[in-house]
C-alpha cells in the first residue's frame, strides 16, 4: 500500500536540547569541524548513516535525547557550540573592518541556478553549484553581506546508478522541503511569503520562498510546487536542468524575475540592506535585469536610462567555454512570454528580444542567448581564469565590434575553494606543513589513502548489489586498492570535452600501468552523463565494462552518485588527480584545487586554473595538440600516449623511489610545495576579496552614481553617439620627428585630423596606439597615447589633434590611431562597441614605422 500523503513529523527536543535546532538549520555544520562532532556524538551510528543533522534529530528516540539532556558534558560543548556560531554571525569579521572607507556595498545578491552546499541539500549538478556554494560559505566567513538567490528543485539533480551492463540509470527521489535545512520564509502575520509571475493567457505562476542559513548568508530557493500552482506550473522547479525549452525558461524567469522579487521581500521583511550590486552566476539568471529595468519603469525611467541604471550595478559571471553550453531560446517562444499578456507589460517586446539577440557575425539572429543578455545588462563581466577570460574575450567580441579581442571588456577572477569545506579534517590538524616532519607527512597521506580504500571498497559492494549481484559474487571486493599503491582520482560531470575515456586509449599500456610488479598505480573513477547525453553514458559504459575486468578491478574502480560526500573522501585519499580536457575548453576546473589543499598533485592538461598556476613543484602538465585543423581521434592518441609517458617514466618512479630513511622525499617534497605555495592561490577567500576590490566595490559606486538624473542622461547621450557615430572619420595623420631615423627614446609628433560630425570634442577621445608589430603589421602589446584637440571645427567638421609619441621599444614597431566614445559614467572605452580607426587611404599614406 502506498500513502497518499507523506508528512515529516518532527521530534520534540527537551528544552536544554533546543539550541540544536539552531545549530542544525544553520549550514555552518556542514563545514564546521567542532558541530559537527557534536552531532556525531548524539548518535554515532545514525550520524555516519546521515550526515545530516535535520534527520538525525528526526530520527533519534525520545530515551536518548532525554538521556543527552541530562549528559553536562554534552551540554557543556552545546552551549560553547551555540555560542560560537552566536558568534560568528553576529561579530564583526573581515568585510566589516574594511566598511570604514564606506565604499563597499550595503549587500550583493548572488543568483544562480544551482548551490553546492552540503550533500544534505542536493540542489547541485557540478562545478557550477559548487563553487556558488562555496562562494556563498567563503562569504559568510568573510563576513560579505551576500544574499543567495536560487530555485528549489523537488528532485535535485538526480541518482545515478548503473545497470548490470554498465548503463547509466536516473533516478528522481522526491524531496520534502520539511526534511531539509531550510525554513520557509513568513510575512509578519506568520503566513507563507510568496512571488507571482504572469504567464500568457492570463495565468499565473506562484511560488513559495525558502530560506536556508549558510553561516551569515541568506539562501533564497523558490519553489513552484505549491497547491495554488496548476499541474505544470507546480513542476517547473521539479528538477535541475530538465524539460524542454519552454520548462527551461520558465524556470530561468522565475529564477531571474521572481528572484528579484523574493530578494524584495525578504528584505522588507527582515530589515535586511537592500543590494546595491546584482551578481549573475553564469547566464541563466539574467532575466534578472529585466526585472530591475521594469522597477525603474514604475518609478518614472524609461527603458534606455533603466538599463543604463541596472547596468551601473551588475556583475556576470560567465563559466561557459563554448557556445553549446549556453542557454539559447526561439525569439518567438520568449516574445510570447513578455509584454502586455504575459510579464513585464511595461517593457516592450523588442526591446526584451534586443537584449538576447545574436545580432552580430556569425550569430543566429533567431536565437535569444542567455549570456548575450547577460553581458548587455552587466556593467562588468568577468570568466573564471586567466585562460578563461581570454577564451570569453574572444567568443562574445562580436559583442564589441572594432575591437581587438584583448580590449573586450570581460575580465578574469580565478575561481577558488573553501578550504574548510574540502581539507579533511586529519589535514585541516596539521596546520602549517612547515613544522611536520617528512615522515609525520607521508604517514598522514598514507592514512587518507587508507580511508579512500575502505570507502571505495563499502561504496564499490553497494553499486554491485544495486546491479544485482549477490553477496557470494562479492569477496574480490576485499582486495580492491590497496592503501600502498600509488592512487590516481578522475571525477568530474562527463560531457565530450573532459574525455573521461582518454585513459582507455591504449587499454594495454593502462593494463601496465595498474598491473605493474614494482611501480603499479590504482585508479578511482566517478562522474554523471547528463540524462539526455546518450554519448556521455556510453562513455560512462565503456568505463565501467573496463573497470569490470577481473584482471584489473582491484585496480581501477567506477564509483557511481558522485556527489559532495563521496568528494570528500575522494580528493584527500588520492596522490594524483587527473584532468585531461580538450584544451581551452576547461573553464576553471576546481577539482584539482581541493585535491591540492590535501596534498594531492596534479596531473593536467594545462587548462583552466592550471594553465594558470602550474609549476614543476606542484605536478605535471599533459602536453596537448590543440592547434588549428588537429585531428580529434589524432590528438587524442597523442595526449593520451602524453600521459602513459609521464605516468610511467615521471610519476610513478618518484612516488616509489624511496631515500636514505626509506621515505619518499622528493614525492614528499613535492607536496609540501603544493601545500604551501599553491594552497594560498586557490583558496576562495582570495576569490571573494578579489570579486569585492575588482568588481562588487565599483559595481556600488556606479550604482550609487548613476542617479536617476544620470541614467537620463547616459541613455540620451548614447542615443546621441549612436545616431551620430556614422559621421566620425579619422582623416590625415601627419608625423614629425628630430631625427631622421627613429632610434630607441627619440619622440614622433603626431598630428591628426578627425570629423566628428554633430559631435564634439566631450564626446570623444582620441588615441595613439603604439607597440611592436608582427609580419603581418599588427600590433601587439598596444600603448594607448591620448591625443589632445588643438584647433577646431574647420568648415568641414574637422578637428586637429595633436599629441607625442615615444618611441620606447626598439624593433619592428608601429602606431595607429583611432577615436572613441568618452563619457565619465562610462565602465569602459568599450561599452558601446564603437570606434573610428583611419581608412585604407590613410593608413597607405601613414605607413608603419619599422626598425
Amino acid at each position: 500500500m502506498k500513502a497518499i500523503r507523506r508528512f515529516t513529523v518532527r521530534p520534540v527536543l527537551p528544552e536544554p536540547l533546543r539550541p540544536l535546532t539552531e545549530l542544525a538549520r544553520n549550514l555552518r555544520w556542514s563545514w564546521h569541524e567542532e558541530t559537527r562532532e557534536l552531532f556525531r556524538a548524539v548518535d554515532p551510528e545514525r550520524w555516519a548513516a546521515t550526515g545530516d543533522p535535520v534527520r538525525l534529530l528526526g530520527g533519534v528516540g525520545p530515551e536518548r535525547l532525554a538521556e543527552l539532556a541530562e549528559d553536562r558534558g554534552f551540554l557543556r560543548r552545546l552551549d560553547a557550540a551555540a555560542g560560537d556560531l552566536d558568534d560568528y554571525v553576529r561579530g564583526a569579521r573581515w568585510y566589516q573592518r574594511q566598511r570604514e572607507a564606506g565604499e563597499l556595498p550595503a549587500a550583493v545578491a548572488y543568483f544562480s541556478p544551482e548551490f553546492g552546499i552540503t550533500a544534505a541539500l542536493p540542489q547541485y549538478s557540478g562545478g557550477l553549484g559548487i563553487l556558488a556554494g562555496d562562494h556563498l560559505k567563503t562569504a559568510s566567513d568573510l563576513g560579505v553581506p551576500l544574499v543567495g538567490v536560487g530555485l528549489l528543485y523537488r528532485h535535485g539533480y538526480f541518482r545515478q546508478t548503473l545497470s548490470r551492463d554498465g548503463w547509466q540509470q536516473e533516478h528522481y527521489p522526491v524531496l520534502d522541503p520539511h526534511e531539509l535545512p531550510l525554513a520557509p520564509l513568513q510575512e509578519t502575520d506568520g503566513t507563507p511569503a510568496h512571488v507571482s509571475l504572469a504567464l500568457p493567457g492570463g495565468r499565473r505562476l506562484l511560488a513559495r520562498v525558502w530560506v536556508v542559513r549558510v553561516g551569515r548568508v541568506p539562501l533564497l530557493l523558490l519553489d513552484s510546487d505549491v497547491e495554488e500552482n496548476d499541474p505544470g506550473e507546480r513542476g517547473v522547479t521539479d528538477r535541475l536542468y530538465g524539460g524542454g525549452s519552454e520548462h527551461r525558461l520558465l524556470q530561468e524567469m522565475l529564477l531571474g524575475i521572481g528572484g528579484v522579487r523574493a530578494v524584495r521581500a525578504y528584505c522588507r521583511i527582515t530589515g535586511h540592506p537592500a543590494p546595491e550590486v546584482f551578481h549573475t552566476n553564469e547566464g541563466h539568471a539574467g532575466f534578472l535585469g529585466l526585472e530591475r529595468i521594469a522597477e525603474l519603469r514604475a518609478e518614472g525611467l524609461d527603458f534606455a536610462a533603466g538599463l543604463e541604471a541596472v547596468r551601473a550595478g551588475t556583475v556576470f559571471t560567465t563559466h561557459t567555454p563554448v557556445p553549446a553550453g549556453i542557454d539559447r531560446f526561439d525569439r518567438e517562444l520568449v516574445a510570447h512570454h513578455f509584454g502586455t499578456d504575459a510579464e513585464l507589460p511595461a517593457i516592450d517586446v523588442q526591446d526584451v528580444l534586443g537584449l538576447g539577440m545574436e545580432t552580430y557575425p556569425g550569430g543566429e539572429p533567431n536565437l535569444f542567448n542567455m549570456a548575450v543578455m547577460g553581458l548587455r545588462l552587466a556593467g562588468r563581466a568577468n570568466g573564471v581564469s586567466l585562460l578563461h577570460g581570454n577564451v570569453s574575450r574572444e567568443m562574445f567580441a562580436g559583442l564589441w565590434p572594432g575591437f581587438d579581442a584583448d580590449e573586450v571588456p570581460i575580465t578574469s577572477v580565478t575561481n577558488g575553494v573553501h578550504a574548510p569545506t574540502w581539507v579533511a579534517p586529519e589535514m585541516l590538524r596539521i596546520g602549517d606543513v612547515s613544522g611536520v616532519s617528512d615522515g609525520e607527512l607521508w604517514a598522514l597521506r598514507r592514512e587518507l589513502r587508507g580511508q579512500l580504500v575502505a570507502e571505495v571498497r563499502a561504496r564499490l559492494r553497494a553499486s554491485w548489489r544495486q546491479r544485482g549481484a549477490g553477496t557470494a559474487e562479492l569477496g574480490w571486493i576485499d582486495g580492491v586498492l590497496d592503501p600502498d599503491v600509488l592512487t590516481i582520482g578522475f571525477a568530474r560531470r562527463v560531457p565530450s570535452y573532459k574525455r573521461l575515456t582518454l585513459m582507455l586509449r591504449d587499454r594495454d599500456r593502462l593494463m601496465e600501468l595498474l598491473l605493474h610488479p614494482e611501480r603499479p598505480v590504482q585508479i578511482v573513477v566517478a562522474g554523471k552523463a547528463h540524462p539526455a547525453d546518450d554519448g556521455g553514458k556510453r562513455l560512462v559504459q565503456e568505463l565501467v565494462r573496463f573497470a569490470d575486468d577481473p584482471r584489473v578491478r582491484h585496480r581501477i574502480v567506477f564509483l557511481p552518485d558522485y556527489g559532495m560526500a563521496m568528494a570528500r573522501r575522494l580528493y584527500p585519499g588520492c596522490d594524483i588527480w587527473l584532468n585531461n580536457p580538450l584544451r581551452p575548453l576547461e573553464a576553471c576546473g576546481t577539482s584539482g584545487m581541493k585535491a591540492a589543499l590535501n596534498g594531492c598533485l596534479n596531473l593536467s592538461v594545462l587548462d583552466g586554473w592550471w594553465d594558470e598556476w602550474f609549476e614543476p613543484d606542484f605536478g605535471w602538465a599533459i602536453p596537448t595538440d590543440d592547434g588549428d585543423g588537429v585531428d580529434p581521434d589524432r590528438r587524442d592518441d597523442i595526449e593520451a600516449a602524453a600521459l602513459y609517458d609521464l605516468l610511467e617514466q615521471r610519476v610513478t618512479p618518484r612516488f616509489y623511489e624511496r631515500g636514505p630513511a626509506g621515505l619518499p622525499d622528493r614525492w614528499t617534497e613535492m607536496v609540501r610545495q603544493t601545500l604551501t605555495r599553491l594552497g594560498p592561490k586557490v583558496l576562495a577567500d582570495r576569490m571573494v576579496r578579489e570579486y569585492v576590490d575588482r568588481l562588487y566595490t565599483p559595481a556600488a559606486l556606479a550604482h550609487r552614481a548613476m542617479t536617476p538624473d544620470r541614467s537620463r542622461e547616459l541613455a540620451d547621450w548614447k542615443g546621441r553617439l549612436r545616431a551620430g557615430w556614422h559621421r566620425v572619420a579619422v582623416g590625415h595623420v601627419e608625423t614629425s620627428t628630430a631625427t631622421p631615423t627613429p632610434e630607441l627614446g627619440s619622440t614622433l609628433a603626431l598630428r591628426v585630423r578627425v570629423r566628428l560630425g554633430d559631435l564634439g570634442p566631450e564626446d570623444v577621445q582620441v588615441q595613439a596606439l603604439a607597440g611592436r608589430v608582427d609580419p603581418e603589421d599588427r600590433i601587439t602589446d598596444a600603448t594607448p597615447v591620448a591625443l589632445k584637440p588643438v584647433n577646431g571645427p574647420d568648415d568641414e567638421g574637422g578637428w586637429t589633434y595633436e599629441g607625442p609619441l615615444a618611441l620606447d621599444r626598439t624593433g619592428p614597431f608601429g602606431y595607429t590611431v583611432r577615436v572613441l566614445p568618452s563619457h565619465r559614467l562610462l565602465a569602459s572605452d568599450a561599452e558601446l562597441g564603437l570606434v573610428a580607426v583611419p581608412s585604407e587611404e590613410v593608413v597607405e599614406g601613414g605607413g608603419v614605422l619599422m626598425r
